[in-house]
């Protein structure tokens, strides 16, 4: 090694980390719109949902049940069919305005149909969506954008939907006096009867659309009034494009007790229905007393057949040419009405069916017809649970539709409908409840006048006198005091005059004025309060 490499000094190091080039972020914007993927788009083969089930195979099974029609028919009556009232949403003074929207709020629910009440196309509505899952309503705009009619669609299964539909479109919803834009996608409707199609859109859709062909008007294009598609409004059950009956899970229930009426029905027209069975043992009935015997089973009906008796020969079947005699036909009539059915088949079994179909609906026997087993105690429980866990419920759901979706254009800020409800007050609880706030002293007479005139289903006014809010306890006990500050100052006054009369000094007289005096002042100052 050379003297030079033994000098050379060492050559610095020098280290760098690298670093991956990071791209330049930018915020984060959260979507303005529902990202949700719908199952039906990704096993729909087409736009356009197929219906799981043919809808009349419900509408059947509804028909030709015996307990589906009444747990049917008591939602019907009892949801809707009280009828529909408007009311204020807040208990403050009345102003003009608000009479004005209230009043304008009642004509349009009376006039959003000229047929029928009302109240009659919800019954309608809820009648054909405990039938099928499902129910429509045809809304009916005016030139101002404003719902002015509804139409119940009537043949359920003849409308097919699509899936929510590309683009997201924006739409005005007023709330609480203020306008706001949302942004959703919305669906089509047809209705296929006869080789006729109609097309819909679906409710709160801004765009026009053709009704015969089911295309949305482009930018500056123009259609004829009468070619423009109505809106379509569905009540369904449940979260499915076509709903689900809430009587689903007792379909093969309600199958099997279809099939058991009919067997039972079906006995009567091939059944058996034999009581006696004749035995001829060593012999045969003669062609004379077969004919007989025809007969009279025929003509037995009525009073002719009354204390009638027939007379049976027979012959012996064997030919025989001997003498011999001692095997004579025998005639025995056996009775085998005994096996015969005597009533019907699967009785547990139907009424078992009953109760989980009843169960389905949560209705009681009550409101089905069945009240063999009920007293007014639990009758009363009955028809509370029923209101509070069934009925009122879908009434809240109903008007919600009808205050935040149909009436919702016309931006009513005072006023809002609601459905009339029966009144299920008990009166032994009443009393109770009404004697123990009096005893409290909370009870005014207003307010005693007000209960008693709503038990009654009628409207009072207040009493316009200032005791007319004045609990009662405390009216009674101030005049009592009153009463009693009368009482004491007329003995006292009889008492001065008895005095004076004996000469009673005057000190005392004058001591028993200045008394009676005082009780002047309070009864004065009782008076004013």
């Amino acid at each position: 090694m050379s003297d030079s490499a033994k000098t050379a000094k060492p050559r610095p190091v020098h280290a760098r980390v690298i670093k991956e080039m990071q791209p330049v972020q930018k915020p984060v914007q959260k979507a303005e719109t529902s990202t949700q993927i719908e199952i039906q788009e990704a096993f729909n083969g087409s736009e356009w949902i197929q219906q799981p089930m043919d809808l009349h195979v419900l509408e059947r099974y509804v028909s030709e049940s015996s307990i589906l029609p009444q747990c049917i028919h008591s939602y019907r009556n009892n949801i809707p069919g009280f009828g529909i009232g408007v009311r204020y949403i807040e208990d403050v003074e009345e102003t003009p305005d608000m009479v004005d929207e209230f009043n304008k709020a009642e004509e349009i629910i009376e006039l959003l149909t000229i047929e029928q009440d009302t109240k009659e196309i919800f019954e309608d509505i809820i009648e054909a969506r405990e039938t099928y899952g499902i129910a429509y309503v045809e809304v009916i705009r005016n030139l101002a954008n404003e719902v002015v009619q509804i139409e119940f669609i009537r043949n359920t299964p003849s409308i097919m939907k699509t899936e929510p539909l590309e683009p997201y479109v924006p739409f005005t919803y007023y709330h609480h006096g203020t306008s706001l834009v949302r942004q959703r996608k919305f669906r089509k409707y047809r209705q296929d009867i006869g080789g006729k199609t109609v097309y819909y859109k679906e409710f709160g859709d801004p765009r026009i659309m053709d009704r015969r062909n089911g295309k949305y008007l482009e930018t500056g294009e123009a259609l004829d009034r009468k070619w423009q598609a109505n809106e379509i409004l569905e009540f369904a059950i449940g979260t499915k494009p076509y709903g689900e009956v809430r009587w689903i899970g007792q379909l093969l229930g309600v199958d099997g007790s279809r099939r058991a009426e009919s067997l039972n029905n079906n006995y009567f027209i091939n059944g058996r229905h034999t009581p006696l069975l004749i035995m001829i043992k060593g012999g045969t009935l003669t062609e004379d007393s077969y004919t007989k015997l025809q007969e009279y089973m025929n003509g037995i009906k009525g009073e002719q057949g009354q204390h009638a008796f027939i007379v049976l020969e027979a012959e012996n079947a064997e030919q025989r040419t001997d003498f011999d005699t001692s095997d004579k036909p025998e005639i025995e009539i056996k009775d085998i009405a005994s096996i015969l059915q005597k009533d019907e088949l699967f009785q547990e079994y139907l009424e078992n069916n009953r109760k989980r179909v009843q169960s389905a609906f949560l209705l009681p026997d009550l409101y089905v017809g069945y009240t063999t087993d009920f007293n007014r105690a639990t009758a009363q429980t009955a028809k509370e649970v029923t209101e509070e866990q069934v009925f009122q419920p879908e009434r809240i759901s109903l008007a919600w539709v009808i205050n935040n979706k149909l009436l919702n254009g016309y931006q009513f800020k005072h006023v809002e409908a609601y459905f009339l409800a029966p009144n299920i007050t008990n009166p032994d609880d009443l009393y109770k409840i009404l004697t123990v706030s009096n005893n409290a002293g909370g009870l005014t007479p207003n307010k005693a006048k007000d209960v008693v005139y709503r038990m009654l289903g009628e409207t009072s006014e207040d009493y316009e006198e200032e005791w007319g809010d004045i609990p009662l306890k405390i009216y009674a006990e101030r005049n009592s005091s009153v009463a009693d500050v009368n009482g004491i100052a007329a003995q006292l006054t009889q008492q001065i005059q008895k005095a004076q009369s004996n000469n009673t000094p005057d000190e005392v007289v004058s001591v028993m004025k200045s008394v009676q005096k005082l009780l002047k002042e309070i009864k004065e100052q009782e008076g004013k309060q």
